[in-house]
């Protein structure tokens, strides 16, 4: 009985033998199969689980970090921007309500003669001469009438303040060629007066030559009273006037005209032999420059620089409002993929975790 059975277990293990001899490879492959898989499933753990998701968490928040830090400059960028218009705005309504003062000078070589109405009352004109160079030759006669060289013209009106008393003017033409420095000396005689002072009144006008060519030379007389200032000049000096033009444009685009005035008053020494009660005016006029005076009102503010400021500030808005649009969908689009990684990272953590205990077992 024991032969058989030890033959037959004899004869299943030299079987067993022989397939080992014929096949001695497939069970080291088989073995390396084992290793490489419990390799594979280790390796994931400890490398990959440790060190390549920090370093990919790292990246990402540092991306994040740096894209909203981006974000708020632009923010703020857009916040001056709008800052910027506002406050270019507002100028350009202030440079409009409130226009600046220009100033400028023409050069010129021949004034229009000024008219010049006095006033005499009861004094009389003794004479009228042209001279140049500021030279007046010595008074032959004072006090007696002389030649009356200049262009004269009388005129009466209605006083316009008060449109009752008429008045009398007698109007001279004025000096012309400054630069020859023309003046025009005249010389007036008072008999008598019973007032404490003695004055003549006087009053410049811009051209003699609109007042000869004026249809209503009254009512031309009493717009240039309304218009312009007057002044005086006394007995027994020598009143050296020298005139300055200066016009003034109106918003309107209207012009007007005034005279500035520099005087100077030399006492005059009667030589006459008879004590005499009677008082004597001399006056000069002359011009002081040949430089006419402009002024108006420039507003500063130009539209179209506003305009041009205004077409940049814009499109800086638009460009940091499209960079805000694309910063916010790549941060979304970052966020999307790092949890779609954390994600798989987790997924093939948990894999792999049940393929190592499977492997234990």
């Amino acid at each position: 009985m024991l032969r058989p059975e030890m033959s037959a277990s004899y004869q299943e293990l030299s079987e067993d033998v022989e397939r080992a001899s014929e096949h001695p490879t497939d069970e080291r492959e088989g073995e390396m199969e084992v290793h490489e898989d419990a390799s594979s499933i280790i390796l994931p753990d400890s490398e990959l689980g440790t060190t390549a998701p920090s370093l990919r968490f790292s990246k990402t928040c540092l991306k994040n970090v740096f894209s909203v830090i981006l974000l708020f400059i632009y923010l703020l960028l857009m916040a001056v921007a709008v800052f910027l218009v506002y406050q270019t705005i507002s100028d350009f309504r202030e440079k409009l309500k409130h226009p600046v003062m220009s100033v400028s000078y023409k050069e010129v070589s021949l004034y229009d003669a000024p008219g010049i109405a006095f006033y005499p009352g009861k004094a009389r004109l003794l004479s009228c001469k042209h001279h140049y160079y500021d030279h007046i030759p010595p008074l032959i006669n004072p006090g007696q009438p002389g030649d009356i060289e200049c262009t004269t013209q009388r005129i009466n009106y209605t006083d316009p303040f008060t449109n009752q008393s008429m008045k009398h003017a007698l109007v001279v033409q004025g000096p012309r060629d400054v630069k020859k420095k023309e003046l025009v000396f005249l010389q007036f005689h008072l008999n008598g007066t019973d007032q404490d002072f003695s004055a003549i009144d006087y009053l410049l006008f811009s051209s003699f030559e609109e007042f000869i060519n004026s249809p209503e030379r009254a009512e031309f007389m009493k717009d240039c009273e309304s218009s312009y200032s007057s002044w005086k000049f006394s007995g027994g000096f020598r009143t050296w006037v020298k005139m300055s033009l200066v016009k003034t444009k109106e918003e309107d685009g209207s012009e007007t005209v005034e005279f500035k005035q520099e005087t100077s008053v030399v006492n005059y020494i009667d030589q006459r032999t008879k004590p005499r009660s009677d008082q004597l005016f001399f006056v000069v006029f002359e011009w002081k420059d040949p430089f006419i005076q402009t002024v108006q009102d420039i507003v500063t503010a130009n539209p179209w620089n506003m305009i041009a400021l205004l077409c940049g500030i814009f499109l800086a808005l638009f460009k940091a409002a499209d960079f805000a649009k694309l910063s916010v969908k790549w941060m979304i689009k970052i966020r999307k993929r790092h949890l779609k990684r954390s994600h798989q990272t987790s997924h093939s953590w948990r894999s792999s975790l049940g393929l190592q205990k499977g492997a234990s077992l």
